[in-house]
Parts: C-alpha cells; structure tokens; sequence
C-alpha cells in the first residue's frame, strides 16, 4: 500500500489572491477539506484555508500568495498521507482494490480489478480478463471485498 494517495488534481487557480480549484478525487469534497496538510508529488504542503464552492475545493497554500504561484501548481496531482486519515469500519481506498484479482462465487478468477469508474452516483468495477467485465459496485454483485487476502468476490448474472 502506498504510503501518499491521489486524491485530485488542481485545474486552475481561483481569485486573485493564490487559491486554487482542486477536483476532488474522492466522495465528496468536504473530505479533502479535513486536511491541514497536503502533499504535491509527496512534498508536504500546508493548507491555510480551504472550502467547498461547486463541487470542487478552493484552498489556499502556505507561501503561495499570487496568481503566478497558484497557476505554477496547475496540474498538479494532490495526495493525502494515508497515515492521516481514518477510515470507517468497512470502508477503503480505491487505490487499495485497483488490481486485484476479481472472482466469481465459486472462487473461479475472472480477472483484475483494472479501473473503476463514477460515471454517477454508482460506481462501476471494469474487470480486464479474458473479456472484460462491467460490474456495478453494489451489494447485489460485490459479495466481498478483501484487500489482505487480495481478491474481490462477486456475483454475475447473465449476459454480464
């Protein structure tokens, strides 16, 4: 497991006063405004201010006071340290499943979780094997999901 994990990207500055508009790659917004620091290319960097405006995160960095120095860090992927957060029982990071083996209930492999992807508010597994595999990340399909033993088990139905 990655000790930084990405966690959205800065896509343009905000203000004349060096914020920046972070995309948050996460649940919601408001996740990212829990952290006092964050991390560009694993270099910490500290928030001095931060807040939710359109779905995505204007924050305000330490010794970045100008447009100049917000625009320099447009593009830039943003990361968390693992070791700074807590999860919910039962939860986990996306990071953490990517590229695990994904099999059936009879513990038969049909692949490796490749991506997954938020086209809404249900998230879809893309499973890469033989075929490729779409599979919405609900209780109906998704039976387990376990990142010691490293495996996923789910549940297909015809034609998927």
């Amino acid at each position: 497991m990655n000790e930084f994990l990405d966690c959205g990207q800065i896509v343009n500055t905000h203000g004349i006063h060096g914020e920046v508009r972070i995309v948050p790659w996460a649940d919601s917004p408001e996740f990212l405004c829990r952290f006092s620091t964050l991390y560009l290319d694993g270099k910490p960097i500290h928030v001095t201010s931060s807040r939710v405006h359109k779905g995505s995160v204007i924050a305000r960095f330490q010794g970045v006071d100008t447009v100049e120095a917000a625009m320099a860090l447009k593009g830039s992927t943003v990361q968390i340290c693992r070791a700074d957060t807590k999860l919910p029982e039962g939860s986990f990071f996306l990071a953490d499943i990517i590229g695990l083996d994904v099999v059936d209930e009879d513990g038969r492999k049909l692949g490796i979780l490749k991506e997954v992807l938020s086209p809404s508010i249900q998230q879809i597994y893309v499973v890469e094997g033989e075929r490729e595999i779409m599979i919405p990340a609900v209780p109906e399909f998704i039976l387990e999901t376990n990142i010691e033993t490293g495996y996923i088990k789910v549940r297909l139905i015809e034609g998927m």
